[in-house]
């Protein structure tokens, strides 16, 4: 009996146990990757993300709402016409809800720009429209007089702040982590379809295979004739 060598005996076995591995490596599915990426593919397409689209909904919802708002006050006041001449053409900070519209309008023309048209991915823009509308609304109910002229002197500035405070919430917790988690798949299911596309190359074509030419029938026996009669 002929003893296999130990060092034979452990190669076995280790070419054995990487069965498994290859196998978990041919188990992968080119398919679903490129299907996956696809996928991908075509949200950055559409230029914005879904997440991103809610976003600017809201942006919009605050001019809307603060329009609205306004506009209600407007006509509490005794009229639109001689309440709108009182408030923008004889502006006064103390007693004017005018500023507050105003507020509304640079918040939404900032970050429709920033996160829509630009499509930044940082939170400065948001910081900035945020930091500026807390410092301008703290300032006007300190020195204005707006608690005097009933409930809309609490409701403008309180929806005003409170709607700027949201906005930044949603951004920075919901839109830019979304979309960070989402372009790291992409990235991941980018590369595994590379690394899929060298382990399982394309089915070799028929004009891959050939076979060597075939020999002529009998030549051994002449060769072996003519040696002899030499």
């Amino acid at each position: 009996m002929i003893r296999v060598p130990a060092d034979a005996e452990n190669a076995h076995s280790s070419s054995v146990e990487s069965c498994p591995s290859l196998r978990d490596v041919h188990s992968i599915n080119p398919t679903q990757l490129m299907a996956r990426i696809e996928s991908y593919e075509g949200r950055e397409k559409k230029g914005i993300s879904d997440v991103r689209r809610t976003f600017c909904l809201f942006v919009t919802f605050d001019l809307l709402f603060i329009t609205l708002l306004w506009i209600i006050e407007l006509n509490v006041k005794g009229g639109i016409e001689t309440t709108l001449e009182k408030e923008v053409l004889h502006y006064d900070y103390s007693s004017s809800y005018f500023d507050i519209f105003l507020l509304a309008v640079f918040r939404f023309k900032v970050l429709i720009l920033a996160y829509a048209m630009c499509r930044l991915r940082h939170w400065w823009a948001i910081a900035f429209t945020t930091a500026v509308t807390s410092a301008f609304l703290l300032a006007k109910v300190i020195i204005s007089q707006l608690f005097s002229q009933g409930a809309f002197g609490y409701v403008l500035p309180i929806i005003s702040f409170i709607l700027a405070w949201i906005e930044t919430w949603f951004l920075d917790f919901k839109v830019l982590p979304q979309e960070a988690e989402e372009e790291n798949r992409f990235l991941i299911a980018q590369d595994a379809s590379e690394r899929a596309a060298l382990l399982h190359p394309g089915v070799l074509s028929d004009g891959q295979f050939y076979s060597p030419p075939e020999s002529v029938a009998g030549s051994d026996e002449d060769s072996e004739e003519k040696q002899d009669s030499e």
